[in-house]
């Protein structure tokens, strides 16, 4: 890894770690509609709200190394053979962390 690629993580962990100490999360987007891949019946709506605790925020459990945050290029949609394989998604929608990968409403609602 470059110098550069090993700072920029450190920084944005280091400025959550930081917010999280002083009272709470920086500002979140109430939703992100994932992109849409060919296969899929509809936009998954993804929401912090049902993801972080907001009594215990962690951002470090999902960032930087499941998804990345501070990428310039644009989000390829996500594959439920990549969620199957314990990718994205699926690294805690196994059915057993988390509700599985079977109800397609509970994602997919745009």
């Amino acid at each position: 890894m470059t110098r550069r690629t090993c700072l920029a993580p450190a920084l944005v962990l280091l400025g959550l770690a930081t917010a999280a100490a002083a009272g709470g999360l920086p500002k979140l987007p109430k939703e992100a509609r994932l992109p849409q891949g060919p296969d899929s019946p509809g936009v998954v709506v993804f929401t912090h709200e049902t993801h972080v605790d907001a009594k215990k925020p962690d951002c470090t459990g999902c960032h930087p190394g499941i998804f990345p945050i501070l990428k310039t290029t644009k989000p390829k949609p996500i594959t439920h053979a990549d969620m199957e394989k314990g990718r994205a998604c699926g690294t805690c929608h196994d059915g057993k962390s988390a509700s599985g990968l079977d109800d397609c409403a509970a994602c997919h609602k745009g």
